[in-house]
């Protein structure tokens, strides 16, 4: 029953083990800076160690038994350190290997190893995780089937590793594991001993208590309001301290420029300051009555500055309206001026091109003289004590602007479809079309027009199929119905509407059609750049032709003379 008891205890330390190792990793994930912030100090002056333990001996007594493996097992030590690194422990260990039913038989030997030490540690402690070594001497009692309990001096060497969490406020770590070698000498009876090596592994929870780290240092702030004054002007400087130990008595210092007092807050006298900067020093300090300060992070100083100022000079600020204008145009230059201390003022205004009139707190900018672009507008301000100042704002003048770029005007067009027998003729309907050209040129004496005849698809193909013929009979005729169209269009507007000649142009287009399209192009305009797809005719090969009647047939004129009888 004893040994379910230790059994028991085991699985119950290796379970809670087990069980708080995924809770420390996430409080450790989870935990914010400001959380981290409050955790203990990892070189604890004190670590109180409770584990599970496995134990396995090797060796044998003189009479040949062997010991077998431990694996039900408590452990548990207290560690006190001198500094961050080296401190003393004390350890002891329980591994009973009970038979389960109370009867000890070879095959159940009753073996325990049991036992405590003292020695020395070292470690190296780190946010997260701590390293430690140790080396221990002490007794254990050794027990088994075959010999009675006995003490033995026992040496023992290792290490482990501990990983601090955020549990119990960063006071509880976890012994990852603990793994030492043990050797152990026992003396069972006269010429009846044993000789064992043993590995002992370990795990479980350590507490924390206390640090090394000091406390925060005590900081300190003054404060001087207002940082800027004139003569005989009050400045307030107040000290504010922080980390500081409620339970310790706290005292303030003052020095410096006619400071004194033992508050938080001290009044300056400034009326016999001259012009200047001045400091007053502050300090503060803590501790037990009397003893105020003794400590280095128990103390703190500190200073304020302030500045005793001379009467100041005037300040000025001005701005045009408009800030924009075009040349002989004006503008109002308004300033703003004042004195700290209300002292007279003069104003006045400069500039380098244009005229400025106005002495007081307007004046009017006239642009008239000054060339394009920023003119700077100077104002100036003068106290009756000689002080100054300016401020600048200028006004743009900006050129009219360009007129707009023109362009070709479509007007209207007339077609040569109406008439089989002379498609190239300008008949009696393009008379109104052709007036509102004439119209349109007479009205702007600069303005030249641009006729572009047309011609359809199966016009298109006969003239090509002529040029072709004519490549090899150069005395064959060809006829370009565009080209006459556009000629006999320009004739028609020189002869009958009287528009000088050289101010109409003749082109070809590749419009689809039995036209001519008129274009009216205003001085400055390009027409290349405005219609694209025409072919300038060649006024020396087509020539216009004559507008007369077609030839009446001989019954017709029979019938014509007759009729006239």
């Amino acid at each position: 029953m004893y040994a379910r008891v230790l059994k028991s205890m085991s699985l119950v330390l290796a379970l809670a083990f087990v069980a708080l190792m995924p809770i420390a990793m996430a409080a450790q994930g989870s935990a914010k800076p400001a959380a981290k912030a409050a955790e203990v100090d990892p070189a604890s002056k004190w670590d109180i160690f409770l584990g599970y333990s496995y134990l396995a001996p090797k060796g044998k007594a003189v009479n040949g038994f062997t010991y077998n493996a431990i694996n039900y097992g408590a452990i548990g030590s207290v560690s006190r350190y001198f500094n961050k690194n080296v401190g003393i422990q004390a350890e002891g260990d329980i591994h009973w290997l009970n038979p389960e039913n109370g009867t000890v038989t070879i095959t159940q030997p009753n073996d325990d190893f049991s036992g405590g030490s003292a020695g020395i540690i070292f470690r190296y402690p780190t946010h997260d995780f701590t390293p430690f070594a140790h080396a221990l001497v002490g007794a254990s009692v050794v027990g088994s089937y075959a010999q009675p309990k006995t003490w033995g001096m026992t040496e023992t060497v290792g290490g482990g590793i501990d990983y601090s969490t955020s549990l119990l406020d960063g006071h509880l770590a976890i012994r990852l594991f603990q793994a030492d070698f043990q050797h152990n000498n026992e003396s069972f009876a006269p010429g009846i001993s044993g000789n064992f090596k043993m590995l002992r592994l370990s795990s479980g929870l350590v507490y924390r208590i206390g640090g090394f780290a000091p406390p925060p240092p005590v900081t300190l702030v003054c404060v001087a309001n207002p940082t800027s004054i004139f003569p005989g002007e009050p400045v307030t400087v107040t000290a504010t301290a922080g980390n500081l130990d409620p339970k310790l008595n706290v005292i303030y210092s003052w020095s410096g420029s006619g400071a004194t007092g033992s508050g938080t807050t001290v009044t300056v006298a400034t009326a016999e300051l001259t012009a200047g900067s001045y400091t007053v020093n502050c300090g503060v300090k803590e501790g037990k009555p009397g003893k105020e300060g003794l400590k280095p992070w128990e103390s703190a100083n500190a200073s304020a500055s302030f500045t005793v100022k001379a009467y100041e000079p005037p300040t000025i600020s001005c701005s045009a309206s408009p800030s924009t204008i075009k040349p002989g145009e004006t503008s109002t230059i308004t300033s703003i001026a004042m004195s700290p201390q209300n002292r007279p003022l003069t104003l006045s205004y400069s500039a380098p091109a244009g005229a400025l009139n106005g002495s007081g707190t307007t004046a009017v900018f006239s642009s008239t003289g000054a060339p394009t672009g920023t003119t700077p507008i100077t104002c100036n301000v003068s106290d009756d004590k000689g002080q100054t100042a300016t401020a600048s704002t200028s006004v743009t003048i900006v050129a009219p602007p360009p007129p707009p770029i023109p362009h070709t005007q479509t007007l209207c067009s007339i077609t040569f479809s109406n008439d089989a027998k002379r498609p190239g003729r300008v008949d009696n309907e393009a008379k109104a079309c052709l007036d509102e050209v004439a119209l349109a040129l007479q009205k702007q004496s600069d303005a030249k027009a641009v006729v572009v005849g047309n011609s359809d698809a199966k016009e298109k193909e006969k003239t090509a199929k002529e040029q072709k013929a004519a490549l090899k009979n150069k005395h064959l005729k060809v006829e370009d119905l565009s080209a006459e169209r556009a000629v006999n269009t320009k004739d028609y507007l020189v002869t009958e509407k009287g528009i000088d000649a050289s101010r109409i142009s003749v082109a070809t287009g590749t419009t689809d059609g039995q036209k001519v399209d008129n274009y009216l192009v205003p001085s400055g305009a390009t027409f290349a750049n405005d219609v694209t797809g025409t072919t300038p005719v060649d006024e020396t090969v087509v020539k216009p032709q004559v507008r007369k009647p077609l030839p009446v047939k001989p019954v017709a004129k029979k019938a014509a003379v007759k009729a006239a009888k």
